[in-house]
């Protein structure tokens, strides 16, 4: 849970700064975010939360 809570906040942090810095505007950030939602509600959202844990697994294992 609190890798998706992290996900989230870095997701909203990123869309902030797009929406500030490279012109996004807002009824593109509230079509993503509804895209979002909708394919949380399909069959590929396993595989989707399976790949963000893996990529999150290697990032966490990376030292420097």
């Amino acid at each position: 849970m609190i890798l998706s809570i992290s996900g989230v906040v870095l997701l909203g942090i990123i869309v902030f700064i797009f929406f500030r810095k490279d012109g996004l505007k807002g009824s593109h950030a509230v079509i993503c975010a509804l895209f979002g939602f909708y394919l949380a509600s399909t069959a590929i959202a396993p595989s989707i939360k399976a790949g963000g844990a893996s990529l999150a697994g290697l990032l966490g294992g990376i030292k420097i």
